[in-house]
């Protein structure tokens, strides 16, 4: 199953909610409760994935600014991150885009779209370039934690380890390397 078997549409006020469920009450009431306030008060920004022939919503993600910031109580970790840029570019804070919410409905998942859904969103981030953006963030939910780190996420620190959600980053970088490497 492939993204493009889908309509891809931008959430805005005037978009008419199909019906969504996926195995996350909290995601499928971002959604159909938050998105569009969201999206109204400039928070972030809603995409879905639409079956025009079964009228559902398949997926959905929300992408917004974020930062990735120096800690002091985790600083192996940023050091790891550091690394990877040059010392006369190296700061205290560099920028990051968010995937705020990120959901497939229940039927479609496990099929792979969601890790199409980050190749998207990684590709976009590194081709469009319509912002400077270092990384991609998450706050990724316990069930998603594997998810994310099979698709390249690593951890920020560990002092989050029994929270509900983990904090998670991407270097962009290395992918926009590896994209062009490909051309």
């Amino acid at each position: 199953m492939q993204l493009a078997d889908f309509d891809f549409v931008r959430l805005s006020e005037n978009t008419e909610m199909l019906p969504f469920c996926s195995e996350d009450d909290d995601l499928n009431s971002f959604l159909i409760d938050d998105a569009k306030n969201y999206s109204a008060a400039l928070m972030s920004v809603t995409y879905m994935f639409i079956d025009r022939k079964r009228e559902q919503t398949v997926a959905y993600f929300s992408i917004l600014n974020d930062k990735v910031a120096y800690d002091p109580m985790s600083k192996g970790i940023w050091n790891r991150i550091n690394r990877h840029i040059r010392n006369n570019k190296r700061r205290h804070s560099y920028p990051s885009a968010k995937i705020g919410r990120l959901a497939v409905a229940k039927e479609y998942s496990h099929c792979g779209l969601g890790t199409q859904i980050l190749d998207l969103v990684k590709a976009f981030l590194i081709t469009e370039q319509k912002l400077g953006c270092r990384f991609l963030t998450v706050d990724a939910y316990a069930n998603a934690i594997r998810f994310y780190q099979k698709n390249g996420f690593d951890f920020f620190t560990t002092l989050d380890y029994l929270d509900k959600t983990r904090l998670m980053y991407f270097d962009l970088k290395p992918f926009k390397d590896q994209q062009i490497s490909n051309i």
